[in-house]
């Protein structure tokens, strides 16, 4: 079955049958350290909301590796420096190397992503494991990532779960969105649509918009909890504020069928526009032949009301 929506001459189909997850390895990068050390962080953190380079590099050079980790992420994201990845990787080894745990996971993300150091999954999943064993939270999630798609590591769904379970328990969003994901599909663990539903409701509950968009899937088929096309429509709508193209698509669709909220082809419209500028083509489509079926006065309405959106 298709995850798309399937257009029809007047009907609309709302793309229920798809659940999202995090792309692989998100280059999430901390940049403040945890509190240890007290009165020497509060130095490298001073030093770092300051952009002052000479005094962070002075710190690094010595030793510190709450230094080293900050200023590597300066270099990384060229913030009081030139954006420098090579000399990102060097810092953050040097604190990575001593036992840092956002350095070692930020080394992780560079060698996932090819920043600064020759692509190679298995050394971001090297660096990964060096901080999920220390608990770190981002770390988990990601190595759960690699786990579940094979990177660099053999595919194996149960480790998978695993890992995202240790960060979901920590609260980290996109883990508990993750694990809602292999409960949907039965993968590492029996399928389960609510303890699905539950993990997607931890992660909406933070604002994550991909959990948002799949409680509202989970609402508008009735699994793991009751069929409510208003509640789905809710979390879409959540989802689609924070420019998420495929709540916006169906928050679009749920308009044009009247379902869960009232039927409005000039909300569908800007909705599915919206939805088709953040690059779903099937919004498109769904977008014009809503359009069909408007007067020009209505266009033009829900044209502007998607323009103010996109300037709020």
């Amino acid at each position: 079955m298709s995850c798309k929506s399937i257009i029809a001459a007047t009907a609309f189909v709302v793309a229920s049958c798809c659940f999202s997850g995090a792309s692989a390895a998100p280059a999430k990068r901390v940049r403040s350290a945890p509190a240890r050390a007290v009165v020497l962080q509060d130095n490298v953190l001073s030093a770092y909301f300051r952009n002052d380079v000479p005094t962070l590099t002075a710190m690094a050079e010595a030793g510190n590796a709450a230094a080293q980790h900050n200023l590597g992420v300066m270099y990384d994201n060229g913030t009081g420096v030139a954006q420098d990845y090579a000399a990102a990787v060097s810092w953050y080894r040097k604190a990575a190397d001593q036992g840092y745990a956002q350095a070692q996971y930020n080394l992780g993300v560079m060698h996932y992503n090819g920043q600064g150091v020759s692509q190679d999954y298995a050394a971001a999943v090297s660096w990964y494991r060096r901080a999920a064993d220390q608990g770190y939270a981002a770390a988990q999630n990601n190595l759960g990532l690699m786990y579940a798609k094979g990177q660099g590591v053999s595919q194996d769904y149960a480790a998978a779960v695993s890992w995202y379970r240790r960060a979901a328990d920590q609260g980290d969003a996109q883990a508990q969105n993750n694990l809602g994901l292999m409960y949907a599909k039965g993968q590492g663990v029996s399928q389960d649509y609510a303890a699905a539903a539950g993990w997607f409701r931890k992660a909406a509950d933070q604002g994550y918009g991909q959990a948002q968009y799949n409680l509202g899937v989970m609402h508008y088929n009735g699994q793991g909890v009751s069929q409510d096309y208003a509640a789905a429509a809710g979390w879409f709508r959540k989802a689609a504020d924070q420019g998420y193209a495929k709540a916006q698509y169906n928050l679009g669709l749920m308009y044009a069928k009247g379902q869960g909220v009232p039927q409005d082809y000039v909300q569908a419209h800007k909705w599915l526009n919206l939805g088709a500028t953040s690059g779903d083509a099937d919004a498109v489509k769904s977008r014009d032949l809503v359009a069909s079926m408007m007067a020009p006065a209505q266009i033009a309405e829900a044209q502007r009301l998607a323009s103010a959106w996109r300037k709020r």
